[in-house]
């Protein structure tokens, strides 16, 4: 059998040891095996971290259903940068034409912050 260290198990999941120990903790990784190494180490069996079914955001639970939505939301993404563009296209336009910066916010349903900050681009 494999035996992996904590640092092992980490790098395998593509996480900090800190988070890998936080994931044990939880009993969202395996348990430790029973015996430490020479080092007083704890060791994982190397199958089980492999067959574990690893949570967190990098783990991807792939289906029909989530690439569906995967692929909406990158519609819905593409259409809110079209949509930024033009708010930040209508504000300019607004500011030429000498509009207040809090009725052009409001309208544009941002703050104020944001107008500014878009009109220095």
């Amino acid at each position: 059998m494999t035996t992996w260290t904590a640092d092992e198990c980490a790098e395998q999941w593509g996480v900090q040891v800190g988070t890998w120990n936080s994931y044990v903790s939880r009993g969202q990784a395996p348990p430790p095996l029973p015996d430490p190494d020479d080092a007083g180490r704890r060791l994982w069996d190397a199958a089980a971290v492999r067959a574990f079914p690893r949570p967190g955001v990098g783990h991807r639970r792939s289906s029909e259903a989530a690439d569906a939505l995967l692929a909406e939301m990158s519609e819905v993404g593409a259409r809110m940068a079209e949509l930024r563009e033009r708010q930040r296209e209508l504000l300019r336009a607004g500011r030429d034409a000498g509009c207040e910066i809090r009725a052009m916010a409001e309208a544009l349903g941002i703050s104020r912050q944001t107008a500014y900050a878009w009109l220095k681009d």
